[in-house]
């Protein structure tokens, strides 16, 4: 009873340990997906910063960095043996590559899965690749092909043609694999961006060897961040021991906590450099336009204030001409007025004399006629004392008497004469 009580936990204890090794393996499967996908992010943000500056070539290490990068995420969990030759296995011989009817070749690569899973791109360089003389190994073909679709601008439709056909892609990885993930999606939108980018390369160089594995340099993506706490505390430890080790310590024991090499100092001071001719044209060129937008901004305030003094001239020149347009009418309608009031008193007048009677005019006429005579004779007293007063008969004869010419000759004659005399 008790051996089977102990059987049956040693029991239990191997399928827990068996349970926890599933769970761990999953955990480092899914550790080592991300972090390629990560650095592969990071990669190709340092790429496109670096083409600011400067061509990359093979001699950039940021590309050879993003080489290695796409490579180990294209190798990762590729299946080494076709499930055709899994019978080979049993063999004694050590199966290190693919194999096939005539023998061993080179280990197995991405390329194999590419020059398959491409063949649909259109005008794709599959072929161009597989004809290169220099070029033999399969994992040396599969870095030409990556500096070749990189030239041309299409790395990221090669890969989304090449993940779109899903059951050539099952059938070269296994499960787990990235480009079996949902990291696949991710691993295509990442890539279009370096279609902006000129690359140049030689097809010709070191880096297209196959016989070494591409190693990812972590270094440039790590950054650690110390706190001002710790900073001070590594301060006084480090005066510390430099203090208690002085006595005991000699001169060549003593040196610098790292050495930073020549060219890495060149390479930051030349960057900065760089950084720094950009940032003085870029001022350069924006106080220049900030200068030209000044010149044209007082211009512009010069004519707005013309524009302003003509409209505020046109305004008052306006207000004088209808004031005097104003007064010419008051002056008119006055005139009007006044020829109204002629018109209707010549109306008037030609009505009254139209209303007359003929006998009355005649009458005035004659009445007219006497007033102009008598206007016209003088009242001289010898003429009075000659005539007389009219009321009397006496005087009418004498009047009518005095007709004749005769007696009126002259005024001595009518003294002198005997037979007049005063009555």
């Amino acid at each position: 009873m008790a051996s089977r009580s102990l059987r049956g936990l040693g029991g239990n204890r191997g399928g827990g340990g068996g349970g926890g090794r599933k769970s761990l393996s999953a955990r480092n499967a899914a550790v080592e997906r991300r972090n390629l996908i990560t650095v592969c992010r990071f990669s190709v943000k340092t790429l496109i910063d670096r083409s600011c500056f400067e061509t990359i070539d093979d001699s950039s290490p940021e590309f050879n960095n993003f080489a290695a990068i796409l490579e180990q995420i294209l190798s990762h969990r590729l299946k080494e043996i076709s499930q055709s030759c899994r019978w080979l296995a049993h063999l004694p011989i050590p199966l290190q590559g693919q194999v096939t009817w005539f023998g061993y070749e080179s280990p197995r690569s991405f390329w194999d899965y590419i020059r398959v899973a491409c063949r649909k791109v259109s005008q794709n360089c599959i072929c161009s690749i597989e004809n290169m003389e220099n070029v033999s190994s399969s994992r040396a073909k599969g870095r030409a092909w990556i500096r070749v679709a990189l030239m041309e601008k299409h790395l990221s439709e090669y890969i989304s043609t090449a993940l779109r056909d899903f059951k050539t892609t099952r059938r070269f990885y296994e499960d787990g694999a990235i480009v079996l993930g949902e990291e696949a999606n991710m691993l295509a939108g990442m890539l279009l961006g370096l279609n902006a980018i000129d690359f140049s390369f030689c097809l010709k160089g070191e880096g297209l060897d196959g016989n070494f594995p591409a190693v990812i340099d972590y270094t440039p993506y790590l950054k650690f961040t110390q706190s001002s706490d710790s900073i001070s505390s590594d301060e006084e430890e480090l005066r510390t021991l430099g203090s208690s080790g002085s006595e005991s310590s000699t001169p060549e024991n003593v040196g610098p906590p790292f050495i930073m090499d020549e060219n890495s100092w060149f390479n930051k001071c030349k960057r900065v450099k760089q950084k720094y001719q950009l940032t003085l044209e870029q001022k350069g060129y924006l106080e220049e336009l900030l200068r030209l937008r000044e010149n044209q901004l007082s211009e512009s305030v010069a004519q707005n204030k013309i524009l302003l003094q003509r409209i505020e001239d046109s305004d008052l020149a306006h207000k004088l001409e209808k004031e005097q347009l104003e007064y010419i009418i008051v002056e008119l309608q006055d005139q009007l007025k006044s020829c109204q009031s002629l018109d209707q008193l010549s109306a008037e007048v030609s009505l009254s004399q139209t209303s007359l009677d003929p006998g009355q005019s005649q009458g005035d006429g004659k009445q007219d006629t006497l007033n102009l005579i008598s206007e016209g004779k003088e009242d001289t007293p010898s003429l009075l004392g000659l005539c007389g007063s009219l009321t009397s008969v006496a005087s009418y004869k004498s009047l009518t008497s005095l007709k004749s010419n005769d007696y009126l000759a002259s005024p001595t004659t009518e003294m002198t004469s005997p037979g007049l005399t005063p009555s």
